[in-house]
């Protein structure tokens, strides 16, 4: 399950907004920036009639059904802050430079800043849950597919490398999400996460957090894995990268 926010009232790159993350979490003290009075007029200016929702979110989204989750998705997205790619410059190049082999799956597309970047270089299909007709119209050379990341419609080690990034922190089963992303690739697995620590009040609607390297790396032991692995923190962002053997 995933989702990517198309938005319509800020617009700040991410190497911008993970300036402001690491102020907000790094300097101000925990007992305040959990606290739903310190917070909510930052959250009142940026979501506004949304503030409510934001708040109750992480509270109730694993009470959630898979319907629930979407439609809270889809309330606010005119309200998230806009931004081309959640990805920083320098994890792009990482991962261009890394794609194995010639048949590419992007899980997470967004807007397909990546997936159009990747398909300079090699076939891709892009996922995400909702693909809009207007980003089917606009890059008709991308096999755009609308998929469930938990249930991926493709057969065993279908692609020679799967990237998915700025995705697993939304999904509601992070395990079984992992497991899919193994499953359909052949050669190499890359995935994005951001370094975010787990507060109460986010500007977003992550459900998972990864603070540390083995906050990731937990994760990633929780399916079934094979081949090698690295990771590295890129400009705020884990990079993780795997060989599929």
């Amino acid at each position: 399950m995933l989702i990517k926010i198309r938005v319509t009232k800020f617009m700040l790159s991410r190497e911008i907004t993970t300036k402001i993350a690491f102020i907000l979490d790094e300097l101000i003290p925990p007992v305040l920036r959990d606290s739903k009075w310190f917070m909510w007029i930052p959250f009142k200016l940026l979501f506004g009639k949304k503030t409510t929702e934001f708040f109750r979110f992480k509270e109730h989204a694993f009470d959630m059904s898979f319907d629930q989750f979407k439609k809270t998705y889809e309330s606010l997205e005119s309200v998230h802050i806009q931004r081309e790619t959640d990805l920083n410059r320098a994890c792009i190049s990482a991962i261009l430079d890394n794609i194995e082999g010639n048949n590419v799956l992007e899980v997470g597309c967004g807007r397909a800043h990546l997936a159009k970047k990747i398909n300079a270089r090699a076939q891709v299909v892009a996922c995400d849950m909702v693909i809009s007709h207007e980003m089917r119209i606009s890059n008709p050379e991308i096999d755009f597919r609308a998929v469930n990341i938990e249930d991926l419609p493709f057969i065993d080690s279908e692609f020679d490398t799967v990237v998915c990034t700025h995705t697993l922190e939304h999904v509601l089963d992070i395990e079984r999400a992992i497991s899919e992303l193994r499953r359909v690739a052949k050669k190499r697995l890359i995935i994005v996460v951001p370094k975010q620590r787990p507060y109460k009040y986010t500007f977003d609607l992550h459900i998972h957090f990864f603070p540390y390297r083995w906050s990731l790396l937990a994760c990633m032991q929780q399916s079934e894995r094979t081949g090698s692995r690295s990771l590295r923190l890129i400009e705020g962002d884990w990079y993780y990268q795997e060989e599929i053997e």
